[in-house]
């Protein structure tokens, strides 16, 4: 599908091209982060991270960490955990939109003298003389449409699906002076195509609330602390396990209570979750779903820098548990070729230590996984034993104007034997949708019995363009354990062999203007001969993404 005439996209090009052609001043970087210095940066560095993805690395920039950071439109000053796109402090990545529109600060708008976009008046608006009570809105809608030659390696749909979806996002904050702040968001989506398939509650709804609570924040014990009581999005996990829903229409949304506190080196973040039911035939019908629970607490902790050479490492380590319980196809396990339904309940132990230099990003992590299953209508349960190891590692080369990124990715998702009816399970699960493009463009695959082997390339070659190319390899970890999907095991017979594919894929992101986005992917799933004669396709994939932002 087109999303714009070809006059009209030349002109937005070019409008783009002007943005980028002028100079940029970043705000005083001591509003960032501690012993910096303001400064002035020409828009030839890329400026494509103003809504940037989760993770450290892969990123469209970098000269110096500073300049990861948007001229306006940021997150809240979180002192050493506002590095990068800010995701270390706990709220999600922030360039000048975040993925959680209530992690940017807009407040500096008060100043008028810095309102230099249609919508800034739309971002700070006074309720009072001494505009201590305040009122920011925010926006998106998306539109993404999506071709599949073979969907889910030809077990779901018909050939050559296509589908379209399109979702609005539109909330308000509400800042009744320093310590307390209200935030709602609505959300309405809908979809269609053509040989499409699988238009459930994450990809259409009414009119509903996806976001409603109340926030009380301020110093308790010498940390920035705060109480988030109601329904919000949840982002204080490595996005390889828990992200935002973000390929379908309705993201994630929690029912619950989060405390965080922030001091200068270390972070504490503990919280207390149900998830959302979906009600896609009824405005405003969405309520708690009981049966799906999320709790947990992270430690994050600012190490000082470390000095290779001439170059300056700065990072962040993650402590974490993250607990689960889950029904229904996510906690199904596989049995003598039976799917049995159940309810899992899971706690993940796990570490993750990430940084940059100006030359050099990586992130390491791993976890234990730990629970039980209990199967439906007995009383009978079995532990579970699982882990998963997760890296990527790569050189930039800063001096170059096309900021390029090469680097490797490994992924270690363990698996189990099927073939046995008790003792552990050992199948790893992530069942509350890990970021998209982290593993596999397509979703064919599931982080679970799964290696993957990839290399990754980045280049910016102008400020507002940015390509990555990913080529993964997959194999099952245990060849007695099934290939899984992002819902389910697949049901192929006689699958030999551990090789399951190799899936080569590239992205490209343009950044017309402030507010407008065109994201597209390509990818081509090649199954193994083993998965070929088991009866898996190979297929090609596209999709485009064209999303508009305040």
């Amino acid at each position: 599908m087109r999303f714009v005439s070809a006059s009209s996209f030349v002109a937005l090009f070019s409008l783009a091209a002007h943005q980028a052609s002028a100079q940029t001043t970043l705000l005083p970087a001591s509003s960032l982060a501690p012993h910096s210095e303001s400064l002035t940066v020409e828009a030839k560095r890329p400026t494509v991270q103003n809504y940037p993805h989760a993770g450290p690395v892969g990123q469209p920039r970098r000269v110096s960490a500073k300049q990861s950071q948007a001229p306006h439109g940021r997150q809240y000053d979180w002192g050493a955990f506002t590095g990068g796109n800010g995701e270390s402090a706990g709220f999600g990545p922030v360039g000048r939109y975040g993925v959680a529109p209530w992690a940017e600060d807009w407040s500096f708008l008060r100043n008028r003298a810095l309102r230099d976009d249609p919508f800034d008046p739309l971002k700070f608006i006074a309720l009072n003389d001494s505009k201590s009570i305040w009122l920011s809105f925010s926006g998106e809608t998306r539109l993404r449409n999506w071709y599949e030659e073979s969907p889910l390696l030809g077990t779901r749909g018909s050939p050559g699906s296509g589908r379209f979806g399109v979702r609005n996002l539109y909330g308000a904050d509400l800042h009744l002076g320093r310590h307390v702040r209200l935030f709602g968001q609505l959300i309405n989506a809908d979809s269609g195509g053509w040989a499409g398939y699988g238009y459930n509650g994450t990809y259409r709804k009414r009119l509903d609330l996806q976001q409603a609570f109340i926030e009380l924040s301020g110093m308790f014990a010498g940390a920035k602390s705060g109480l988030i009581f109601g329904r919000q999005q949840f982002l204080d996990a490595p996005s390889y396990i828990l992200y935002n829903r973000e390929t379908p229409n309705v993201p994630l949304s929690w029912n619950g209570v989060r405390g965080y506190a922030i001091w200068p080196h270390i972070r504490v973040d503990a919280y207390d979750f149900v998830g959302t039911n979906i009600n896609q035939n009824k405005m405003f019908h969405d309520n708690e779903d009981w049966g799906t629970r999320l709790h947990g607490l992270d430690v994050t902790i600012a190490p000082p820098n470390i000095r290779i050479g001439k170059e300056k490492i700065s990072s962040y380590l993650d402590l974490f548990l993250i607990a689960f319980r889950v029904n229904g196809s996510s906690a199904s396990i596989l049995s003598n070729d039976k799917t049995l339904q159940g309810t899992s309940a899971r706690q993940n132990y796990g570490f993750r230590w990430y940084g940059n230099a100006p030359s050099f990003e990586f992130s390491v992590g791993g976890l234990y996984q730990g629970g039980t299953f209990e199967r439906s209508g007995t009383q009978i349960q079995r532990s579970v034993h699982a882990y998963a190891f997760n890296a990527i590692a790569g050189y930039r080369h800063t001096p170059s104007p096309w900021h390029p990124f090469l680097g490797g990715q490994i992924d270690y998702y363990s698996g189990g034997d099927t073939r046995s009816k008790n003792g552990a399970i050992g199948t790893y699960i992530a069942p509350f949708n890990p970021q998209t493009n982290y593993l596999d463009t397509t979703t064919y695959i599931a982080p679970s019995n799964l290696i993957s082997l990839s290399p990754v390339l980045r280049v910016t070659p102008l400020s507002f363009l940015s390509l990555q190319f990913k080529s993964p390899f997959f194999w099952r970890a245990n060849t007695n354990d099934a290939i899984y999907s992002s819902s389910s095991a697949y049901s192929f017979r006689n699958l030999h062999g551990g090789f399951v594919g190799v899936v080569p894929q590239a992205s490209l992101t343009l950044q017309i203007n402030r507010h407008l986005t065109w994201t597209q992917y390509g990818a081509r799933f090649i199954s193994s001969n083993g998965l070929h004669a088991a009866g898996g396709k190979s297929g090609s994939y596209y999709q485009s993404n064209f999303v508009f932002r305040f």
